[in-house]
């Protein structure tokens, strides 16, 4: 396929991923981005997603950053700034998340783990989620996103990668 047709593509499937962002409440903003960012043309400011659409190289990467904000309690995903993945637990949450919102959008794996992400350990992600190994699983559920098989199998709904919400809520008082 020629450079303009992937182009295209690729604009579409941006397209598609900032709609279903903004769906959930997250901002997102197009716009230049002059600074360098672990991510190609993205960067969070403030809570907002920022993206450049003309130095974004991945759109599923949106999906991780964004995950990284899901995940996060909302008092903490307004102050959310630049770099989010210093937090093992919660980037492996952000992996999870990204991963069960391209499946929802109809998108292929591929499109989050693409083959330039996850520090050249994208085929194992591919494979380990196509075999249901979910290596976020047990932390996605923990802060109510998400159900294993058998909580949802007793809850009577689809389990991961279903998910109950998109976004984490401030926990509850117990």
């Amino acid at each position: 396929m020629h450079v303009e047709g992937l182009r295209e593509i690729e604009t579409g499937v941006t397209t598609k991923i900032v709609a279903f962002l903004r769906e959930l409440g997250l901002e997102v903003q197009p716009g230049p981005i002059l600074e360098a960012t672990s991510l190609p043309g993205i960067r969070v400011q403030g809570g907002v997603l920022r993206f450049d659409p003309e130095k974004l190289s991945f759109p599923g990467d949106l999906l991780h950053e964004a995950g990284h904000l899901a995940v996060k309690l909302p008092a903490e995903r307004q102050r959310a700034m630049a770099d989010m993945g210093s937090d093992p637990a919660e980037e492996m949450m952000a992996i999870g998340w990204s991963y069960a919102a391209c499946l929802y959008l109809g998108l292929p794996p591929e499109t989050v783990f693409h083959a330039e992400g996850y520090r050249g350990g994208a085929d194992s992600m591919l494979t380990n989620f196509a075999r249901g190994r979910y290596l976020a699983l047990p932390m996605l559920q923990w802060v109510g996103l998400t159900l294993d098989e058998k909580r949802a199998k007793e809850a009577g709904i689809a389990p991961y990668p279903h998910m109950l919400r998109w976004l984490r809520l401030e926990p509850t008082p117990e």
